[in-house]
């Protein structure tokens, strides 16, 4: 669950992220993003939502992704060939391609215990299952972000 209300845009998700992935404090290596609204005064980490039914799985050739113990799509980087078919089928664009170790970034809840959760200094990332109460609260959150910045056009 993400609360951009609770965000002030610190960004130490991505650095603890790219940290606990890559060893490195390199927000560019990181599975989560925070994207900045100025005109709104708002800040929102975005990350993998986790689909239902993945379409980065649905058309990885070698099977590489799956869903894992913890529910969380995850991919195995022994059987990825890096074809990239999984960053142009995201419809959200929450996958990413790392050039330097050339493998593919995405958000896996660290196995079941998320660092962007632990290291969030707002509480604007939390760790929780999807209830109704929840996901009502977020079609609020996305009506109050088309209300700021209008439908988005194809």
């Amino acid at each position: 669950m993400i609360s951009p209300e609770k965000c002030i845009g610190c960004r130490s998700c991505e650095l603890i992220c790219s940290f606990h992935k890559n060893n490195e404090f390199n927000p560019k290596h990181s599975a989560v993003s925070v994207l900045s609204y100025e005109e709104a005064a708002v800040s929102v980490p975005v990350m993998c939502m986790q689909c239902e039914d993945p379409s980065c799985m649905k058309v990885c050739p070698v099977h590489a992704i799956s869903k894992n113990d913890y529910g969380a799509i995850s991919i195995d980087e022994k059987k990825c060939i890096v074809c990239k078919m999984c960053i142009s089928a995201c419809p959200l664009g929450n996958i990413s391609f790392n050039s330097i170790e050339k493998k593919i970034v995405k958000c896996n809840l660290c196995d079941g215990d998320p660092q962007c959760e632990q290291f969030c200094p707002s509480g604007a990332i939390q760790y929780k299952e999807g209830t109704s109460a929840n996901l009502n609260r977020k079609k609020v959150i996305a009506e109050k972000f088309k209300e700021l910045f209008g439908e988005v056009e194809d």
